[in-house]
């Protein structure tokens, strides 16, 4: 029983005495203003490759690179929560999207706005995981299943509502207003985390294998990008594997 009880304690706290409500009020704000950003900038791709003079596969990127970077970062954060507190991780996270945010809205040419774009995607693969854990942590086991059902509602409706949202702002409007008024969401979702959340995580501090974040980089990384190149082209081009064969007889 003890040595369970020792088990349990090394990976959370105790949470007895926490306000689960304002905490996951807190995450859910946070997760719903980056997982938005991930189909928000979707519909303004034909205005930016009139502004930036560039080609839509060139354009494509400011997704790709958005999941990419993501890709990579899940599995390394899993390794940083154990080096850092909760509150921490989440409010450097949306700092991160913050300054992302603020470096899209005011891009002046299009390799400033894939900068900023790749910033938001690193303050929202930092928050995704710490967004689970937090949520397993703090509620019991009969209880987070709805938990996470409404968190899984959020991931889906975000994305979801992002094109709407996108095509009717910039109909009216340009398209950097798709980050100005993301910015007071932001502001507010680190403010309000900055005064509710609560750290539910006991730091271990593990000894970092740095091959093995490497090789996770690569291959998670290599997945996104593999699939994402594949909608440039098809999955087995028979030309192309034609040719490969005759060069090397």
């Amino acid at each position: 029983m003890n040595t369970e009880m020792a088990e349990s304690g090394a990976s959370s706290a105790d949470v007895s005495g926490i306000r689960r409500g304002p905490i996951v009020a807190a995450l859910i704000i946070g997760a719903f203003v980056s997982i938005l950003n991930e189909t928000l900038l979707n519909i303004a791709y034909p205005e930016l490759m009139k502004e930036f003079s560039v080609a839509a596969l060139t354009i494509q990127w400011l997704s790709t690179g958005y999941m990419l970077v993501i890709g990579i970062l899940v599995p390394v954060t899993a390794l940083l929560q154990q080096w850092f507190t909760t509150r921490q991780l989440f409010l450097s996270a949306m700092i991160i999207f913050l300054t992302g945010t603020v470096v899209c809205a005011a891009a002046p040419w299009f390799g400033i706005l894939f900068i900023g774009r790749i910033v938001q995607a690193l303050g929202t693969g930092l928050m995704l995981p710490v967004l689970m854990t937090t949520i397993l942590v703090i509620y019991p086991p009969e209880k987070r299943g709805g938990a996470m059902g409404l968190i899984g509602l959020v991931i889906m409706f975000a994305p979801a509502i992002g094109p709407t949202l996108s095509g009717l702002i910039v109909d009216s409007l340009s398209w950097r207003w798709l980050f100005y008024l993301v910015i007071p969401l932001t502001v507010f979702s680190i403010v309000f985390a900055g005064c509710f959340l609560k750290n539910v995580t006991v730091l271990t501090k593990p000894k970092i294998d740095l091959v093995s974040i490497l090789l996770s980089s690569i291959g998670f990384g290599g997945i996104v990008y593999g699939f994402s190149k594949a909608g440039e082209g098809s999955w087995w081009d028979c030309k192309t594997c034609l040719e490969t064969c005759d060069s090397t007889t």
